[in-house]
C-alpha cells in the first residue's frame, strides 16, 4: 500500500492480480490502518494497470466518473466501488491465502 497524493492508495500486489486481491488490500488497509468505518465508500481513481500490477483508490469519487452499482468485482473500471467492509471482507475468501 503506497500512499499518494490528494488522498489516494495505491495497491500493488504480488502473486496474484485478481480484482480481489486489490480491494482486499484497500478495504483491510482502510479500516485497520486508517480506522475508516465499515460503511466508507472506495473508489477507484485510476484503473489497473498490467505491467505495473497497481490499482489506484480514494475514499472520494472521482470526477466525471461512472459510480453507478455494479454487481462484477472489477479494477478496470475508474469509479467502481464498494464499502470498506464489503472490499476487506475479500480478505477472508477461504479460496484464495493472501498471506494475511
Amino acid at each position: 500500500m503506497t500512499p499518494l497524493d490528494g488522498g489516494v492508495y495505491e495497491v500493488k500486489t504480488f502473486g496474484s492480480s485478481a480484482p480481489v486481491a486489490y480491494w482486499c488490500g484497500i478495504g483491510d488497509y482502510a479500516i485497520r490502518t486508517l480506522r475508516t468505518k465499515s460503511s466508507q465508500r472506495i473508489y477507484i481513481s485510476r484503473e489497473y494497470i498490467k505491467g505495473a500490477r497497481t490499482v489506484q483508490f480514494s475514499f472520494t469519487p472521482p470526477e466525471g466518473a461512472d459510480t453507478g452499482k455494479s454487481y462484477s468485482v472489477t479494477v478496470k473500471r475508474v469509479g467502481a466501488n464498494m464499502s470498506a467492509g464489503t472490499a476487506q471482507g475479500y480478505c477472508y475468501d477461504n479460496f484464495i491465502d493472501f498471506g494475511f
